[in-house]
């Protein structure tokens, strides 16, 4: 995760850009990685852990019926997390996730280690769905990974595009 963080450092040092994340399956986990790098105190506003969906819905702005329909773990509520951190917190991007780590709760539909994870600003969101069930805390470090990821190719693509 250090390797990914000070990436992330590169892309976003001295940029004037702001990062945030919200957070369920990964609880935090994500936050942690970013802040692994000293100086990321410069883009890194804070995160929320929305374990809950009261949680979701209230501080995140995720849509009540949403939830309701597709439950928390779907592509749109990761979307939602990642619009509602940049709103709540006022940054312009933002990571989410949002899952079954397992080892219990899946369903066939759902089958745990399924995690949707996204990242973008309130304009534009990627989201990327990871499925495989190896061991909660290998899901986690899995997802927690590919998220920081997903952001750095997003900020890669969005320096590409503005060349």
């Amino acid at each position: 995760m250090k390797r990914l963080s000070k990436q992330l450092f590169a892309l976003l040092h001295g940029s004037g850009k702001t990062l945030s994340t919200a957070e369920s399956c990964t609880g935090g986990g994500i936050a942690q990685a970013i802040v692994q790098t000293a100086g990321a105190s410069e883009y890194f506003k804070g995160g929320v852990v929305s374990y809950c969906n009261e949680v979701k819905e209230q501080l995140l702005g995720v849509d009540h019926q949403v939830l309701e329909e597709q439950t928390a773990v779907c592509e749109e509520v990761a979307r939602q997390m990642v619009q509602g951190a940049c709103r709540a917190l006022q940054t312009d991007f933002a990571i989410s996730a949002t899952g079954l780590a397992g080892p219990g709760g899946g369903t066939d539909a759902i089958p745990v280690g399924t995690i949707f994870i996204a990242c973008g600003s309130q304009d534009r969101v990627v989201v990327k769905r990871l499925s495989g069930d190896n061991g909660r805390e290998r899901n986690l470090q899995r997802a927690i990974g590919e998220a920081l990821q997903l952001l750095i190719d997003f900020l890669k693509g969005q320096a590409e595009n503005n060349c």
